[in-house]
């Protein structure tokens, strides 16, 4: 069988390679002049630092299949990321806890003393948090919050805290230990060489052909016998029903001569600071040497038509409108959607990774049994 893949992302190169391994021919269609879609990296020409072109992206899983397969395309060397924060004049570390909470009011306090002042701290009376603000008032008081959340989330999401869901905050965004590992996962690294070159590794096999540069045209599907796509699920349709909603991110890039910041993420909570954080990317190599840095500050809003989409909003608007081209991708045959914009949801690079190779066994699966592939192998819920 021919198969195309709409996008050379983790997606598209996953669920390729394994079709390809299984003996069907590969079409790979990709509207960028590079691979790995927002996962590209490329090193800087004049500094030689290894440059998360679209933002940085940190590999964490506790899935013990697609930590294998990753580390079958390139070698991941260990990398935790420990975020800091300049808030009110100060820095603290990210997320909130045991030194930020004491670094913070100034005192000394052992686990249980710490979970104990907090409580005292949180506003008791909101028993059923309906909203981000609510949330954050609930579990860890308004001093934490105006401090540490308030002010991000306003730059982050374009909105006040207060039109936010609570799901968002989902857990209490405390520890009450010194561990300031941003990652639970028990498999955290970064690729030697890039994820670029782990992407081009894996689309690497004779039954694979890749096309830079090429937009895919919809009225070309009866070319092949199935099509995967991964790029907007609204797009597929012509945006004819309205857009969904995302906010994009726009990159300010400087650099600097020596050790900006110390550290390869700052955030910057204070809401009259117009950028969310800085990013130092020479920071994310560190077995690696580099007088020269390249820096990003990161600014983030609403996404326009020709803006690169990162975040899907999925507020009450845009789940009714999902909602409707859900129900109009179902009824489509031949194609299935696929990935972080195909199904509308903010998926980390493992759950890509798993769910790619989920639909390209489901394919196999299907194909083998003559029935036909649905349109979402992950349901966009």
């Amino acid at each position: 069988m021919h198969v195309t893949m709409v996008g050379a992302g983790l997606s598209g190169a996953v669920i390729g390679r394994a079709l390809a391994e299984a003996g069907h021919r590969v079409t790979v269609v990709e509207s960028r002049p590079h691979v790995a879609g927002n996962c590209h990296t490329e090193r800087d020409r004049d500094t030689g630092v290894m440059v998360h072109v679209y933002g940085p992206h940190i590999f964490h899983t506790d899935d013990a299949g697609v930590w294998d397969y990753v580390n079958r395309f390139e070698t991941f060397l260990p990398y935790r990321n420990r975020v800091k924060t300049t808030s009110r004049g100060a820095v603290y570390s990210l997320p909130v806890n045991l030194h930020t909470i004491n670094q913070f009011y100034g005192k000394t306090l052992r686990p249980d003393e710490a979970r104990a002042f907090l409580e005292s701290q949180a506003d008791t009376s909101i028993a059923d948090p309906q909203t981000f603000e609510e949330q954050a008032l609930r579990f860890v008081g308004r001093d934490l919050y105006e401090t540490f959340f308030k002010g991000y989330t306003q730059k982050q999401w374009g909105c006040s805290p207060t039109e936010l869901p609570a799901s968002i905050l989902r857990r209490l965004p405390v520890r009450f230990n010194y561990d300031d590992n941003y990652f639970f996962h028990r498999f955290q690294g970064m690729p030697e060489g890039g994820y670029t070159v782990m992407v081009e590794r894996i689309l690497d096999h004779p039954a694979i052909e890749v096309r830079l540069s090429t937009r895919f045209a919809r009225d070309r599907t009866g070319d092949c016998d199935h099509v995967f796509y991964s790029g907007p699920l609204d797009g597929w349709f012509g945006c004819d029903l309205g857009r969904l909603g995302y906010r994009t991110l726009d990159f300010e890039r400087f650099t600097y001569r020596g050790d900006y910041q110390g550290c390869a993420v700052m955030n910057y909570g204070d809401a009259e600071v117009p950028f969310t954080r800085i990013t130092e990317h020479k920071h994310f190599a560190p077995w690696e040497d580099h007088e020269g840095s390249v820096l990003y500050r990161e600014f983030s809003r609403d996404c326009g038509p020709e803006d690169i989409p990162y975040y899907p909003i999925r507020l009450v608007a845009e789940k009714a409108l999902l909602g409707a081209y859900v129900e109009r991708a179902s009824a489509e045959r031949g194609v299935t959607f696929v990935g972080r914009l195909g199904t509308y949801r903010y998926l980390d690079m493992d759950v890509t990774i798993r769910e790619a190779l989920d639909a390209a066994r489901l394919f196999l699966d299907t194909a083998a049994s003559g029935e036909a592939m649905p349109a979402f192998a992950a349901p966009p819920v």
